[in-house]
């Protein structure tokens, strides 16, 4: 099989791609970048923002409900492939946060973690999956974290949730190659999102205060995890399967 012809930019005119979470933080940065690089779009949330991102472009379609809803999963690739024709794309980006002792973690919170993270992103990769093999290929690419690899006290249920992401990348790597699917990951460390400001102590003050602890100085912006995401999306990706990409300033590597 012949290389692609590798772009000059990751261009996305004529993709078509589904992006869960869509309505703010590192989801919205990305289905902003994949529309500008010419991608038409279904955006998916629970919180009916997500609606914003539709409004007045024919080339974006909305859906409000709960990823971890097999049918909104398959109305999800169905209004792509009834509205655009196909699915290239699948950004599994939705997911929830919490930071809690193990001790004061209960069986509902573990549960409800696991439920979005990893349920909500595996339903959602299955519907894909499908629709992608039986039009010959495409991309998924997942929104995991550096929880996933490295542990951190107060995450039992979050690290869990994003380990198991990370081999469902692994795994949808491997199934899929043989049929021109790609999966990857990414996972970023300390974003500047409304969500991770929600869930450390004294909001932006100490969200603010994590940058030194990376080498490059710095937390991140949602618009650099967009960018890693669209090229993991873009052709100047094709021979890249079954990675997990840090987009984290460099903390893991300490």
């Amino acid at each position: 099989m012949n290389a692609p012809t590798l772009p000059s930019t990751w261009d996305l005119t004529g993709r078509v791609a589904v992006v869960t979470g869509a309505a703010r933080g590192i989801g919205r940065a990305t289905a902003v970048l994949l529309r500008e690089r010419g991608a038409r779009l279904v955006v998916t949330d629970r919180s009916e923002a997500v609606e914003e991102l539709a409004a007045g472009d024919p080339g974006v379609a909305a859906l409000v409900g709960d990823v971890a809803d097999e049918d909104l999963a398959r109305a999800t690739m169905r209004l792509a492939t009834d509205r655009f024709g196909r699915l290239d794309v699948l950004v599994n980006n939705a997911g929830r946060t919490l930071n809690k002792p193990v001790t004061e973690t209960t069986v509902e919170d573990f549960e409800g973690i696991l439920r979005v993270n990893a349920r909500g992103n595996f339903v959602q990769a299955r519907e894909a999956f499908a629709v992608m093999e039986a039009g010959g290929g495409g991309a998924i690419v997942s929104v995991a974290s550096v929880s996933s690899t490295v542990a951190f006290a107060t995450q039992t249920a979050y690290a869990a949730s994003k380990g198991a992401l990370a081999q469902i990348t692994r795994v949808l790597a491997i199934e899929g190659g043989p049929k021109g699917i790609r999966s990857n990951a990414v996972l970023p460390g300390v974003i500047d999102t409304d969500i991770m400001e929600g869930v450390v102590d004294n909001g932006r003050e100490m969200l603010a205060s994590f940058g030194p602890a990376h080498p490059i100085g710095r937390i991140g912006r949602p618009e650099e995890v967009a960018e890693a995401i669209a090229f993991l999306a873009s052709d100047a990706a094709a021979f890249i399967t079954g990675a997990l990409i840090p987009v984290d300033g460099g903390w893991t590597a300490q």
